[in-house]
This record gives C-alpha cells, sequence and structure tokens, in this order.
C-alpha cells in the first residue's frame, strides 16, 4: 500500500489518510490504488463500521496529480493499470458510512469525493473547487450529478462552469457540508462524528445508507462522464492547460 496513503483501524474505525504533503495531497495513480484497496477491505470487514478519510497539512487534496494527467495526454503514461476508476466505483458503492475532515482546500476530485461522504465538516476558510473546464476536462466522479442535485443548477454551473470556489464556511447552506469550524477543531469533530456511527447497529446504519442512495444511478453517470474525461484528456484545450500550469510550477 502507498505510503502517501495511510490507512489505520481503531474503534470500528478505518482511517484513509492522505500523507503527501508536499505535493498538497494530490492524488497519483498509486494513491487511488491504495484508497481503493482499504474501502473494498472496509466493506468486507465486519469489524469496521464507518470509514473516515483525513489529511496531513494544510490542503485536504489537490486533486489528481498535474504531472499523470500530462503523461495520459501526450501518451507518456505506463501500460499498467489505472486506478482512479476503482476507486471511483468504490466510494459510490461503499456500504459503511463514510466522513470527511476537509481541513484546508479540496480541488478536483478531493472535492467531488466529498458528495459522496454522509458526512463531512469542513474549516470555514477551506476553498472548494472544481477547475475541470480550465483544464480541458470534463466533470467526473458522478459530480454532474451529484453538484446539481445538491445545489441545485446555478450553484453547481458557478462551480463546474465557472470555476467559481464553494468556500467552506457556505458549504452547510450549500447542502454539502454538516459544519463549518475552525481548521484545527475538524477532524476532531469529525472523528466523534465516526465514533458516535461506529456504535450504532451496523446492519440498521447499512440498511438506511442503502436506501437514501441510487449507487446504479450514480455509476452508470460515472461510466458516462470517464468515457468524455478520457477524450478530454488526449484533447488540445487540455495538452495546452496541462503545459501552462507546469510551466508554472
Amino acid at each position: 500500500m502507498s505510503e502517501e496513503i495511510l490507512v489505520t483501524r481503531e474503534a470500528g474505525i478505518m482511517e484513509i489518510r492522505f500523507n503527501r504533503p508536499a505535493k498538497k495531497n494530490a492524488i497519483t495513480n498509486a494513491m487511488y490504488g491504495a484508497m481503493a484497496d482499504a474501502l473494498e477491505q472496509g466493506d468486507g470487514d465486519e469489524s469496521v463500521r464507518a470509514v473516515l478519510f483525513t489529511a496531513e497539512g494544510d490542503v485536504f487534496s489537490a486533486g489528481n496529480d498535474i504531472v499523470d494527467f500530462a503523461a495520459i495526454a501526450t501518451g507518456a503514461a505506463g501500460d499498467g493499470p489505472h486506478h482512479v476508476g476503482r476507486f471511483l466505483w468504490r466510494i459510490i458503492a461503499a456500504e459503511k458510512p463514510v466522513i470527511a475532515a476537509v481541513q484546508g482546500h479540496a480541488v478536483g476530485v478531493g472535492t467531488t469525493m466529498l458528495f459522496h461522504c454522509d458526512l463531512v465538516y469542513i474549516a470555514e476558510n477551506a476553498e472548494l473547487t472544481t477547475p475541470f473546464v480550465d483544464l480541458g476536462l470534463a466533470p467526473e466522479n458522478a459530480s454532474s450529478l451529484t453538484i446539481p442535485a445538491r445545489m441545485g443548477h446555478a450553484r453547481a454551473f458557478a462551480m463546474l462552469g465557472l470555476g467559481e470556489p464553494l468556500l467552506g464556511r457556505d458549504a452547510v447552506a450549500a447542502g454539502l457540508a454538516n459544519a463549518a469550524l475552525p481548521a484545527a477543531e475538524v477532524e476532531p469533530r469529525a472523528r466523534a462524528a465516526a465514533n458516535a456511527l461506529a456504535k450504532k447497529p451496523a446492519q440498521s446504519l447499512k440498511l438506511t445508507k442503502s436506501l437514501m442512495r441510487d449507487r446504479e444511478t450514480l455509476l452508470a453517470r460515472v461510466r458516462q462522464e470517464s468515457a468524455l474525461f478520457a477524450e478530454r484528456l488526449r484533447s488540445d484545450e487540455a495538452r495546452a492547460a496541462f503545459a501552462a500550469f507546469l510551466s508554472r510550477r
């Protein structure tokens, strides 16, 4: 398992922790694989009652590592398995409650994954962004469905079309977060919620989550988006956007 994803289990909680703070917790292929493996193992382990996503450093996640995107766009990526699809599928199909402690900014999939979490606690000064259009790409992780469903079309298009950030302090009113807090209070609050869920009747909780989520519709949208995303990764617009981003680093 990637050392840039730390997975621990304690008192019924599986914690999945982004551990690449020097790179703003940008997600690599290996990290996607580690998270997908953890979610799969958590669903199959009766001792795991809840999943908690946390992060090291000041940024929750900068999203997919642009270097990986650029490698795919230019044909330089290897022929091995690409694990992002497994992670997207697993977070949607997860049977156990998923809680996120968003202590800092989140970009791309770092934001869209939150719409598949059952509880979200966020720092008041965090910014959530989905810059897919600016990168010449298309929405992913069923975000073209989940964000409008949660926030309404106008606010969703401001995020997905204009690339406007959603501020942590506004995330509760937008229907994404349960509480917006000072950054230092986010993880303790999320952990307390995970602990409370871990003490609930497990099968009842699993059934309740299942009834509240239309997994098949979400997965169908992921498949549709993924096909378009793969095409866009190799587009002239995307290659130009990746080159411009990397030149500023």
